[in-house]
C-alpha cells in the first residue's frame, strides 16, 4: 500500500511543482506580522526610583553646570545662558523625599 498524499492530478507533481505550490501557499497565508519585544518591568519601589531619578537629574545638572562655565563670552547673554543658569540655580529637588506609605517602604 503506498504512502502519502495522492495526487490532485493524473500524474504526480514534480519536484519544481511542489516547490511553486508550498512557495505561493507560504506567501499568501502569512501577512506581515511584527513583533515588538516588551519592555522589561522595573521591580524597584518608588522611593529607589525616586533617588535614582533624582541622583540622575543631579548629574545632568552638573554637566549643565560644565556647559554653562564653558560659554564663549559672546553667548553670556543669551536665552541659552539664562536657560543653562537657571537649571543650575535649581537646588530644592535633592532636598525632597517621598512619603514613606504602608510600611513597605
Amino acid at each position: 500500500m503506498p504512502r502519502g498524499r495522492k495526487p490532485d492530478a493524473d500524474h504526480a507533481m514534480s519536484n519544481a511543482e511542489r516547490q511553486a505550490r508550498y512557495r505561493a501557499r507560504c506567501a499568501m497565508a502569512s501577512p506581515n506580522i511584527v513583533t515588538r519585544p516588551r519592555r522589561p518591568t522595573d521591580r524597584r519601589s518608588r522611593p529607589t526610583r525616586w533617588r535614582d531619578a533624582v541622583a540622575e537629574l543631579l548629574a545632568l545638572q552638573a554637566k549643565y553646570a560644565a556647559w554653562s562655565d564653558a560659554l564663549p563670552e559672546s553667548l553670556r547673554e543669551s536665552s541659552m545662558a539664562e536657560t543653562l543658569q537657571e537649571i543650575v540655580d535649581l537646588d530644592s529637588l535633592a532636598a525632597i523625599t517621598p512619603p514613606r506609605g504602608y510600611g513597605r517602604d
